[in-house]
């Protein structure tokens, strides 16, 4: 598909994505997404190939060239192509694919200065091999990502018209951001009189962000720290059937899980549930361009009634998606603020808007069939991993470990990638898989732990 040149403002950041982004900036925590195919077989590198080069000409064809006002939206630019080499490693024993993955979530993405993404390749010793693709969501969120994978497999193009990199004169970009400075104005002015009801409404949280069932983490080292990640695979209809028999469906399933987990990693409210923040697609349709389109349901979720009656999981998610549906968004609401909002208010702006310890959860549904054939055969298994760089342990610790599900299923299985963090726990990849093993086994699942 192509398309001509954008309008002047069709090139700005979504408030959403500024924001993304910002965050980004404000703390050098990068969030990514990143998927896996595994292969119990050689990938099929001409299709592989190919692939590569397509997904180089769609969504993610782009990266972030910032305002020259220091409170003005930034804009996309072109970055067509691959921006990185197709990487193959050397081959190793199927039992370190583990520690592959790792490693290529944590090979740096920059939706700056780029590579916003990169594709690497591992083959095995026994035949089989995996691929990953890992890229910045400050580029694209989970569905958007699914759309362009499903697009390069199509051999799909398209052409934004945006500009390439500082193509355009410093004098010219100044005037075009004042203009659009005055454009927002209307917006930024509505903005200013919510926030400061929302503030209003918010104060007693604001003043205790840190959390008060937070039990204050002991003294640790700072430096850089890997989150642990597994994936967990079970059969979709021993995961069906078991959704049935607890009166609950597929999201529920899983919320429920997310809930069961949080409560073995400790993340519990002070009456015994657990909060639960569940994406909801917001994407209006292949020509929405937002790199996030989403919204956040909250739902607060028992963890004692899971394993044998779902209803009341099932009744809380279906509250949260009403919500989201019919009530507005305080927190959208305020977006148009985001340009203008100082680092230091940045930095602790999730700890008021995301809540006390909560169990962050992503279900990407039935994935597009054309996702799995990325070589041009379907993959035997697609993993969806949530990962983060540049994860300060110190920070980590302070606000309470993590817990974030990403979800999604095919006709033969469920996929779920776990990333988990406990303060004073292990954190390895074995001590979280035994972890999703021990849960899933509450609820008379078993998975395959990758």
């Amino acid at each position: 598909m192509s398309r001509g040149r954008l309008a002047d403002s069709d090139d700005r950041l979504a408030y959403i994505d500024q924001a993304t982004y910002l965050s980004f900036a404000a703390t050098g925590r990068q969030q990514l997404a990143q998927f896996v195919w595994v292969y119990e077989r050689q990938v099929d590198m001409d299709g592989l190939r190919r692939f590569h080069a397509h997904f180089g000409q769609g969504l993610a064809a782009r990266l972030i060239e910032h305002s020259v006002l220091p409170f003005g939206r930034h804009r996309w630019v072109s970055a067509a192509g691959a921006p990185a080499p197709l990487d193959v490693a050397d081959p190793r024993p199927p039992g370190q694919l583990g520690a592959w993955i790792e490693e290529r979530s944590q090979t740096p993405v920059d939706p700056v200065h780029g590579p916003g993404w990169h594709l690497g390749v591992l083959p095995m010793s026994d035949g089989t091999s995996a691929v990953t693709l890992v890229l910045s969501h400050c580029l694209l969120d989970g569905g958007g990502s699914l759309l362009a994978m499903a697009e390069a497999v199509d051999g799909g193009r398209r052409d934004f018209g945006y500009d390439m990199p500082a193509a355009r004169p410093r004098r010219k970009r100044f005037t075009s951001d004042v203009r659009q400075v005055v454009r927002d104005l209307p917006d930024f002015g509505r903005t200013v009189v919510h926030a400061a009801k929302f503030a209003y409404g918010k104060r007693g949280e604001i003043s205790s962000s840190s959390g008060a069932s937070r039990p204050p983490a002991a003294h640790v080292p700072d430096g850089d720290v890997v989150l642990p990640a597994v994936s967990a695979i079970v059969d979709a209809r021993d995961w069906d059937a078991r959704a049935e028999a607890l009166g609950g469906t597929t999201y529920s399933l899983l919320a429920g899980f997310g809930a069961l987990l949080g409560k073995r990693l400790g993340r519990v409210r002070d009456d015994g549930t657990v909060t639960t923040l569940i994406a909801i697609s917001d994407r209006a349709g292949d020509d929405d361009l937002r790199g996030n389109a989403m919204k956040i349901a909250t739902a607060t979720i028992d963890p004692s009634d899971v394993t044998t009656d779902l209803a009341g999981t099932r009744s809380a998610v279906r509250e949260a998606f009403a919500v989201v549906r019919d009530v507005p968004d305080d927190t959208h609401l305020l977006l148009p603020i985001t340009p203008y909002v100082p680092k230091r208010a940045v930095r602790r702006t999730a700890d008021v808007l995301f809540g006390d310890l909560p169990v962050s959860c992503s279900n990407l549904g039935e994935v597009p069939a054309e996702m799995l054939r990325i070589d041009g055969s379907a993959a035997d298994y697609v993993l969806f991993r949530p990962m983060d760089q540049n994860v300060s342990r110190a920070t980590i610790e302070r606000t309470g470990g993590q817990l974030v599900l990403a979800a999604g299923r095919t006709s033969t299985f469920i996929s779920i990638g776990v990333v988990g963090y406990e303060v004073g726990a292990d954190n390895t990849r074995e001590w979280l898989g035994d972890r999703v093993t021990e849960t899933l086994a509450t609820l008379e699942l078993k998975a395959t732990i990758i």
